[in-house]
C-alpha cells in the first residue's frame, strides 16, 4: 500500500510517502529547486520520496492533499464580505488563482504527475487535521491531547481534540478572521519583517526589549479569555479585504507606520517584539490548561506554524499542567503533507498504531535525501576539490580538535532533515565557549542579522547540566533557561546596557549560545538517529568538558538549508567556514582553489 501526501499552493510545499505502513521519506520542495518556502508544486520532492521508495507514481494507491480547497471556496464571499465590504473587488481578483490552484486541484494533481500513469485514489483532507495527524500519529504517546494553531487553513485557525490509537478527533475550533498565527504576523509586518519567513526573527529580537505594549495589545487587538478561546478586533487590521497585515488605526496605536524592511531597528521594535511574544505565551498557556482540564490527558502533541514558536513551547512544558509535550518537527504547512499521508493510512484504512513503531516513525526527522562516501568522493575527483579522507573515528576526532581551536565547520552527514530546523546533518557547528562565535557566524558566514541567536545541540545525558530542562527537545523546538551555575554576572554598566548594546556581553560559560536572557533553543542529540553527530558531541566533551557545540542551518541568508554536495562546498567556498566535513571527509578551506563567482557575490548578502 503506497501513499502519497503533498502540501502545496501556499508555502513550504512539501512531499511524503508512506509504503506498506513504513514512514520511507518526507523533503520539501524549496531544497531542491533553492527557492526559500517554494509554494509550487512539489514535483522533485515527489520524485525523491518515490525513488526512495523504490516505487513509480503508477503505483501509488492514494495522493493525499492537505487542504479541502472546495471548503474554503465556498465560505470566502461570505465571510469577506460580511467582515469587509471592500473587499468583494480581492475576492473577484482571486477567483482566476483559486480556480486555478483551487477548484480544479484534483486535476492539477493528475496533470502534475501524469494522467496516463497515475491510477492512485485522490484524497482531501481538512487542514487542521492535517496539523493534527502530523502532530499525533508521529508521537511517542499511546494516547494525547493535541493543539494546532497557526494562520489559517481553510477556515479554521486554531484547533484541540484528542488523539486515541489510530483515530485523531477534533472538539473544539477557532475560526478566520480570529487568529493568533495572523496576530504575530501582523507584528511581524509592522516591525519590518516579512510575513510567513520572518517570525522566528520577531521571536529572537524579543529579549532585547521591554514588554511595554502588553497592555495596548490586549485592551484593543485582542480579546484573551482565561481558556484561551480569543477574538481579534479588526478594526485595527487589513489582512480580511485588504492587501496589508496593519491599517492606519493600527499604526496610530503604536505611534507610527511600520518600519521598511532592512532599516535600521529601534527599542521600538524591540520592546513590541517583546509585547507580542509575551502575549503570545499567555494564550499558549491559557490553551493548554484548558485542554489539559478538558480532555483529561497527560500528554500534549503540538503543530501548525505557531508551534514553531519554542519560546512559547518552553513556557508550555515549564509551566503547564502536562507531563510532556511532542512537537512536530516540520510544523508548517510542510509537515501536513505527512499529516495527509497518515490520515489515509490510519482513518480511510483502519491500520492501527498500537504494535507499531509509531513513536520511531519519524527517524528524527532524519528523512530527506542522503549521499555515500563514494558519492561524495566522486563528486570532489570530478570537481577537482582537495579532500582527505579518514575513517569515521579519525573524522570525528579531527573534527572536534578543529572546533577546539575556533574554527567553524560546516557538517553535512547522513540524511537531510524534515522541517525548518538543521539537526545535525546539515549544520554549522562551532565552539560555544567562543566569545567570537556569535559575531563570527552571523556576520561572516550566515550575513544575517546581528540580533539573532545561536542554538546549542547537546548530549541528551548532559543537558540538564548547562539547562533548566531535563527533557527530550530533539527538534530544537523548545526554549529554555541557562543554569544558573553557567551564567556570569553582570556589571553595573552591563545591566545598564540596551538593545543590540547586550550582545557582546558574555553571560555564561557558553556565550556563544547563551542569548540575553539567559536562554538557549536546545536539541537533545542521542546515538538512536545521528550516531556521528552523537559521537562528535562526545568527543567534544573529552576535550573540553563540554558536551555542547553551537548548531546554525547550512545556509546563508535568503537561501534554503543545503541539500546536495554542491550546494554545500559552494556556501562553504562563498562564506568564512574554515572547515567543511563531509561523511568521513574533511575539506580544509586553505588548500581549496578559489571558487569562480561574480566578486560582487558578497554584496547580495550584506548587512546595513
Amino acid at each position: 500500500m503506497n501513499i502519497l501526501g503533498i502540501s502545496c499552493f501556499y508555502h513550504d510545499s512539501a512531499a511524503s510517502v508512506i509504503k506498506d505502513g513504513q514512514l520511507i521519506a518526507c523533503a520539501q520542495e524549496e531544497r531542491f529547486t533553492r527557492v526559500r518556502h517554494d509554494p509550487d508544486f512539489p514535483m522533485q520532492a515527489i520524485n525523491y520520496c518515490l525513488k526512495e521508495a523504490n516505487i513509480g507514481i503508477g503505483e501509488l494507491d492514494y495522493v493525499a492533499f492537505y487542504d479541502k480547497p472546495f471548503l474554503k471556496f465556498e465560505r470566502i464571499l461570505e465571510s469577506i464580505v460580511s467582515v469587509s465590504p471592500k473587499g468583494f473587488g480581492t475576492f473577484i481578483k482571486a477567483i482566476p488563482l483559486w480556480m486555478k490552484q483551487k477548484l480544479f486541484i484534483g486535476e492539477e494533481i493528475k496533470r502534475k504527475l501524469g494522467k496516463k500513469e497515475i491510477n492512485a485514489k485522490l484524497v482531501f483532507t481538512e487542514h487542521h487535521e492535517s496539523h493534527a495527524a502530523a502532530a499525533f500519529f508521529p508521537s511517542p504517546f499511546e494516547d494525547a491531547a493535541f493543539l494546532t494553531v497557526d494562520g489559517v487553513g481553510e477556515w479554521t485557525t486554531t484547533s484541540f481534540g484528542v488523539g486515541l490509537d489510530n483515530l485523531i478527533e477534533i472538539q473544539n475550533e477557532i475560526k478566520f478572521p480570529h487568529s493568533l498565527g495572523l496576530l504575530y504576523s501582523a507584528f511581524t509586518y509592522y516591525t519590518g519583517f516579512k510575513v510567513n519567513s520572518g517570525e522566528y526573527k520577531v521571536m529572537g529580537l524579543a529579549p532585547y526589549g521591554e514588554p511595554k505594549y502588553v497592555s495596548a495589545i490586549l485592551d484593543n487587538l485582542i480579546d484573551l479569555k482565561e481558556d484561551g478561546s480569543y477574538k481579534i478586533n479588526l478594526d485595527y487590521f487589513d489582512y480580511v479585504g485588504g492587501e496589508r497585515m496593519t491599517n492606519a488605526k493600527f499604526h496610530s496605536l503604536f505611534g507610527g507606520a511600520p518600519r521598511q524592511q532592512e532599516a535600521k531597528l529601534t527599542q521600538k521594535e524591540m520592546d513590541l517584539a517583546s509585547s507580542i511574544q509575551e502575549v503570545i505565551d499567555e494564550a499558549i498557556l491559557r490553551m493548554g490548561r484548558h485542554i489539559h482540564k478538558t480532555t483529561g490527558m497527560k500528554y500534549l502533541c503540538m503543530s501548525g506554524g505557531v508551534a514553531l514558536n519554542c519560546v512559547a513551547n518552553g513556557k508550555l512544558l515549564r509551566e503547564g499542567p502536562f507531563e510532556d509535550i511532542w512537537i512536530q518537527p516540520a510544523s508548517g504547512d510542510a509537515g501536513s503533507s505527512l499529516g495527509a499521508a497518515l490520515i489515509v493510512h490510519h482513518h480511510i484504512l483502519n491500520n492501527p498504531r498500537k504494535g507499531t513503531n509509531f513513536g520511531k516513525m519519524i527517524n528524527g526527522a532524519y528523512l530527506g535525501p542522503h549521499y555515500s562516501n563514494e558519492e561524495l568522493e566522486n563528486y570532489f575527483k570530478n570537481k577537482q576539490i582537495p579532500y582527505h579522507k579518514l575513517s569515521t573515528e579519525e573524522m570525528i576526532g579531527k573534527t572536534a580538535k578543529i572546533l577546539t581551536e575556533e574554527k567553524v565547520v560546516g557538517w553535512f552527514q547522513g540524511r537531510m532533515e524534515f522541517g525548518p530546523r538543521a539537526l545535525g546533518a546539515r549544520s554549522i557547528i562551532g565552539d560555544p565557549r567562543s566569545t567570537k562565535m556569535q559575531s563570527i557566524m552571523n556576520l561572516k558566514i550566515k550575513f544575517r542579522e546581528s540580533f539573532r541567536p545561536f542554538a546549542p545541540s547537546v548530549l541528551r545525558e548532559d543537558v540538564s547540566k548547562f539547562f533548566d530542562l531535563d527533557s527530550d527537545s530533539p527538534y530544537m523546538l523548545l526554549v529554555a533557561p541557562v543554569k544558573e551555575s553557567i551564567r556570569k554576572k553582570m556589571t553595573e554598566e552591563e545591566e545598564k546596557l540596551f538593545g543590540i548594546e547586550k550582545l557582546n556581553v558574555a553571560r555564561s560559560e557558553l556565550p556563544a549560545i547563551t542569548h540575553i536572557d539567559y536562554s538557549a533553543r536546545i536539541q537533545t542529540v542521542t546515538e538512536d538517529y545521528n550516531p556521528a553527530y552523537y559521537k562528535l558531541l562526545k568527543e567534544f566533551k573529552k576535550l573540553t568538558g563540554y558536551g555542547v557545540v553551537v548548531n546554525t542551518s547550512f545556509n546563508v541568508r535568503g537561501e534554503p538549508i543545503v541539500q546536495s554536495p554542491e550546494e554545500a562546498y559552494r556556501c562553504f567556498m562563498r562564506t568564512d567556514m574554515d572547515y567543511l566535513v563531509m561523511g568521513d571527509f574533511i575539506l580544509d578551506k586553505t588548500e581549496q582553489p578559489k571558487l569562480k563567482e561574480d566578486s560582487n557575490w558578497r554584496e547580495e548578502f550584506a548587512l546595513d
